[in-house]
């Protein structure tokens, strides 16, 4: 497979990729991740990762494939951004007790020939949980980089899912086995 440049800070993409054994480096560039009013929830993710494609295109265009992606977490159509601080993230948890949540993780792929771009969609329940849990899970593992206020690979995804529908990788942050069946299905 080819080198590809990954432009996300994200250290779950990086082993992800490392774990699939994909040759790439890394290339980050700050870009806006708003997104327009009105845009349905399904192509927000999309639409932020073009966004991080085409700023890492114009500092340094085409010479490798880009990689970029960007996770939402969606409850009852709105979108769960990131916690501000230790009361956010308890109420965001607090809202995704017992309750089935959609994570997306919008994914584009820039090379000389084309743009690839698709969504993937997983769905979450988490059990009902304690606030003691919740509390717990926010003070030792402070996940305020994170959408949705947590990471299924620690503890509270451990203990605290009830149930997965779709990829679990796409939850960590990113689709790993359909980008690398896309990556290699490119042009060499």
């Amino acid at each position: 497979m080819q080198p590809i440049i990954l432009a996300s800070q994200s250290p779950r993409r990086k082993q992800l990729l490392e774990w699939a054994e994909v040759p790439f480096e890394v290339l980050v560039k700050e870009t806006d991740e708003s997104y327009p009013e009105g845009l349905p929830v399904e192509e927000v993710a999309v639409h932020i990762a073009r966004n991080k494609a085409f700023a890492i295109k114009e500092m340094i265009g085409l010479s490798k494939p880009i990689l970029t992606a960007d996770t939402i977490v969606v409850l009852q159509d709105e979108i769960i951004g990131k916690p501000t601080d230790r009361d956010d993230a308890i109420s965001i948890l607090s809202r995704l007790s017992g309750k089935l949540h959609k994570v997306i993780t919008g994914v584009v792929i820039l090379t000389e020939e084309k743009e690839i771009a698709f969504a993937e969609t997983t769905d979450v329940v988490f059990h009902d949980l304690t606030k003691t849990q919740i509390e717990f899970y926010v003070d030792n593992y402070k996940p305020y980089d994170k959408a949705g206020a947590y990471a299924i690979q620690e503890w509270i995804g451990v203990v605290g899912i009830r149930s997965i529908t779709g990829d679990f990788y796409n939850v960590m942050g990113l689709p790993v086995s359909r980008v690398v069946k896309t990556l290699q299905g490119l042009k060499v």
